[in-house]
């Protein structure tokens, strides 16, 4: 009884209404002195709310002395409050975003793992058509069994893995240079982007292991993008670094050296 109160309340039903309601389908048609007896209100209250709710169409009176009460079926009150709270909620979606121009969606951070590997589960789980995934191994276990859920859902899923991890869906690049970028990034970072719609970056463990995981999550479609890109870019050095592993030793040196000097120039850059 209770229960099914606190649910008609839900649904925008006060207190009484709801006892009402549940005491007529209980016994029906029911005068209003009977309805106070069975809904254990008292019995002047019991004659606003029933007025009340005939107002609203959930009861219907009878043109007999004493007035007499029935109520509509519940699947037909079900129904009506479905399409009242349809049309409610098609009318928000419509006027809602208009309200302030020029609408940005924002950029959150996220701290904790437990935080952020369920928010990039929740990524994965979500994403309709695509998801691009730049992560370390021991990372990306975390997520391969809903990575592979979602290919097989036939989402594409392109993976960028920062040093060999096995992974034997999707399309996988193999960062070269990926035991440099730990140092040098001060830990291990992660990149998601699903369906240029959803995205999170950052660190997700630190070199000294007593930083929790910070990133940063957002449905901004323009800093998704980026995220994109930057995954994708790798992708593209990954794959020519495979194909051409001597002519960039010979070019630029082991571990890219010589391309690093000449675009840092001397500065450093490393997070600290």
């Amino acid at each position: 009884m209770e229960e099914l109160v606190e649910k008609l309340k839900e649904l925008g039903f006060n207190s009484y209404e709801a006892k009402v309601y549940i005491a007529l389908l209980k016994k029906y048609p029911a005068t209003g002195y009977e309805v106070s007896k069975l809904a254990d209100i008292p019995q002047a209250r019991a004659y606003d709310t029933l007025k009340a709710l005939e107002n609203d169409h959930i009861v219907t009176s009878s043109p007999t002395k004493p007035i007499s009460y029935t109520p509509i079926k519940p699947k037909e009150m079900i129904k009506q409050y479905r399409r009242k709270y349809a049309s409610t909620l098609d009318f928000l979606d419509k006027k809602l975003p208009n309200v302030k121009d020029n609408y940005t969606e924002p950029v959150l951070n996220l701290n904790g793992h437990h935080t952020v590997n369920s928010k990039i589960l929740e990524i994965i789980r979500n994403a309709k058509k695509e998801i691009f995934i730049a992560a370390w191994s021991q990372d990306f276990k975390n997520f391969e069994a809903d990575l592979l859920e979602a290919y097989h859902r036939g989402l594409e899923i392109k993976i960028v893995g920062y040093d060999a991890f096995v992974c034997n869906f999707g399309s996988v690049s193999r960062h070269v240079t990926g035991k440099e970028i730990i140092p040098t990034m001060g830990g291990r970072m992660i990149f998601v982007a699903a369906d240029n719609a959803e995205g999170v970056f950052g660190q997700i463990a630190a070199i000294d292991k007593t930083t929790e995981a910070s990133v940063l999550w957002t449905k901004n479609e323009e800093i998704v993008f980026l995220i994109k890109a930057f995954i994708v870019q790798d992708m593209y050095i990954t794959d020519i670094a495979e194909q051409f592993p001597e002519q960039l030793k010979y070019f630029y040196g082991t571990g890219l050296k010589k391309l690093k000097d000449k675009v840092m120039m001397g500065s450093e850059f490393i997070r600290k």
